[in-house]
């Protein structure tokens, strides 16, 4: 039997968790975005580093007014390298950079060279940054959508499979997770893309977790494999507005009934 947690309980906690990084808010930009506006962020995490990150504010954000859904974005390993504005190279942060608007309250992280999105201290960074994001701004927790490319699809299936309730829906692009998760995602509504040519991330890791998420009962799974395509999938993914369409269907809370 699975046992799910309420959405409001695990931001709950996750916000308890990230408390002692709130209190060294020195080391975290003032700088807040205007409506419409995509500006350069950094948090301070409890492990004693920082989590650098773009924050986009929607057009019509009002801070007392209607609750807003939020967009977790990981990039690629190759945006590791650079500035932390080579994280809106691709993806919603481009998108956005190029003057494009979006109704999501958008945060785009950047991972340090020395890590992966799927290793332990990232995900747990992660989970402090959207504490903070929940806390800060008002933030529908019932639309928290989580998407990635390429190492940031490793991210996505891990953060998904280990905080199910949290996410209304995700969206891994050529990524790959752990078919033995398979049971944990059946309630979660995903959206997976591969190039089917791709040779640096494998086509078949998508396969095999859409597979794994149907062989254990799940019923929300669905994938686009791009014939003649490569690794760079997601040019596809994120310039379909039948994705962003999908998204605004889901909500946490109708995932767990």
């Amino acid at each position: 039997m699975r046992i799910f947690l309420s959405t409001s309980l695990v931001v709950s906690t996750i916000m308890a968790l990230s408390l002692a990084a709130q209190e060294r808010m020195s080391g975290t930009q003032a700088t807040m975005p205007s409506p419409g506006e995509q500006v350069e962020q950094s948090l301070a995490t409890t492990d004693g580093g920082a989590i650098p990150y773009l924050l986009y504010q929607p057009k019509r954000y009002d801070a007392d007014g209607a609750k807003v859904p939020l967009m977790l974005f990981l990039h690629g390993r190759g945006e590791s390298h650079g500035p932390l504005n080579v994280v809106a190279k691709w993806g919603p942060p481009r998108r956005l950079a190029a003057g494009e608007h979006m109704k999501y309250l958008v945060v785009s992280p950047q991972c340090p060279r020395s890590s992966f999105w799927s290793k332990k201290d990232q995900q747990v960074r992660l989970l402090e940054l959207l504490a903070h994001i929940t806390k800060t701004y008002n933030v529908d927790t019932d639309r928290i959508y989580l998407t990635g490319l390429s190492m940031g699809g490793y991210g996505t299936w891990r953060l998904a499979a280990d905080h199910p309730s949290m996410f209304a829906a995700a969206i891994p692009v050529c990524g790959a997770g752990d078919p033995k998760d398979g049971a944990k995602l059946t309630d979660v509504p995903i959206w997976a893309w591969h190039g089917a040519e791709d040779r640096t991330v494998p086509h078949n890791r998508s396969v095999e977790m859409v597979e794994a998420i149907k062989a254990a009962g799940g019923k929300k799974i669905r994938f686009t494999s791009l014939a003649h395509i490569g690794h760079a999938s997601w040019q596809a993914a994120y310039q379909s507005a039948d994705l962003y369409a999908w998204l605004d269907k889901h909500r946490a809370s109708n995932n767990q009934k």
